[in-house]
């Protein structure tokens, strides 16, 4: 999954808690995340004379309406994992998570983003048996 279509993916779902996101679209929507927070506090900063210190009305504007899509993102990646959703709420672990693989195959909350044609053989499979 590229740049493009990881932001896509994930302003699209911006509010579906449910399925599983691939550690490609976390990251790539969390360096969105940080390039729009730069971008608006150079605005905030030429237009309304804030310093870097202060939190700018486009900056905080900008944290506000990313805020949901970054824990939709964020609960469907520990969903990739097998956890629930509330472990985002726990610092390091959730880091740990965030960054480990995604279960191969399906699991409770979703099939496998990354391999979704091994599912098909594995349904497959079970019907030939």
């Amino acid at each position: 999954m590229n740049f493009i279509d990881a932001v896509k993916k994930c302003l699209n779902n911006y509010a579906n808690f449910n399925g599983r996101a691939r550690r490609s679209e976390y990251w790539w929507f969390f360096l969105f995340n940080i390039l729009i927070g730069i971008v608006a506090g150079i605005i905030d900063v030429a237009i309304f004379g804030k310093g870097p210190e202060d939190v700018g009305i486009l900056g905080t504007t900008t944290s506000l309406a990313l805020l949901l899509p970054n824990l939709a993102v964020a609960v469907r990646r520990v969903h990739d994992v097998g956890k629930s959703g509330w472990f985002i709420l726990i610092p390091i672990y959730n880091l740990i998570l965030v960054c480990t693989e995604g279960d191969m195959g399906s699991n409770e909350y979703g099939s496998d983003p990354k391999r979704p044609e091994m599912e098909d053989e594995i349904e497959a499979i079970g019907k030939n048996i």
